[in-house]
């Protein structure tokens, strides 16, 4: 069970950035903020016991743990993302879907690097910076549904991921230039995997609007923010 206490979840774009902070014992989210906001937020001035730290990248991919070499790491993701000279690529394990997340966190733009000097863990230590697709496959652990459904949305990409039971069907990034597009890659997704969209709950882990949330309602059983 994870420990909500003196918990920060925070994600970074390059548009700006959101977070959840734990407190009188409930989560208390911030909704999606601008950069410029950064060095005005008291939440961020403060030291945590725990730090999640998500970057939203599009440069990812997952590979089976039986086939990834450490070694080959840059050339696996590169045969499946845009991945520049200068990139460091980068991998984590993914241990409930026998799988391992290769990516690159050089997404332009400094916001991320920037927030993660400024959170500083309880310990003295800074958080680990980490795709938000590895953080958005560990909550399906979270997730009570046999469908599970998990979606994040911003900077023009759709971040998609779909499991049933404890079988990972899909985990991508589609380059989605409005919601309404964003909406038909869930569609799509859902229509391939032979999905009941009417029977099955979507979970958000970005902020969405009420006009986001109501379009979404008309097709999901429910929507649920991460």
């Amino acid at each position: 069970m994870i420990d909500t206490e003196n918990r920060i979840s925070i994600q970074v774009g390059l548009s700006g950035y959101s977070f959840r902070v734990y407190a009188d014992d409930r989560w208390h989210s911030s909704g999606w903020m601008s950069a410029e906001r950064i060095f005005n937020t008291p939440e961020l001035n403060r030291r945590y016991d725990h730090v999640d730290l998500s970057v939203f990248t599009p440069k990812f991919a997952l590979v089976p743990s039986g086939f990834h070499a450490p070694e080959a790491s840059r050339q696996m993701l590169s045969e499946v993302a845009a991945i520049d000279e200068e990139d460091h690529v980068e991998y984590i394990e993914v241990p409930q879907f026998g799988a391992v997340l290769l990516y690159s966190l050089n997404v332009g733009g400094t916001l991320h690097k920037v927030i993660s000097e400024t959170l500083i863990r309880t310990d003295g230590t800074k958080g680990r910076m980490l795709p938000e697709p590895y953080y958005m496959l560990s909550a399906m652990s979270g997730i009570a549904d046999y469908n599970k459904i998990v979606a994040s949305y911003v900077d023009g990409y759709l971040y998609l991921a779909i499991a049933q039971g404890k079988t990972l069907m899909l985990c991508n990034a589609y380059q989605a230039s409005d919601f309404t597009t964003a909406e038909y890659f869930i569609f799509l997704a859902m229509k391939k995997l032979q999905l009941n969209l009417e029977m099955s709950s979507i979970y958000f882990r970005t902020p969405l609007t009420d006009e986001q949330e109501m379009s979404l309602y008309r097709y999901f059983r429910s929507v649920e923010h991460l």
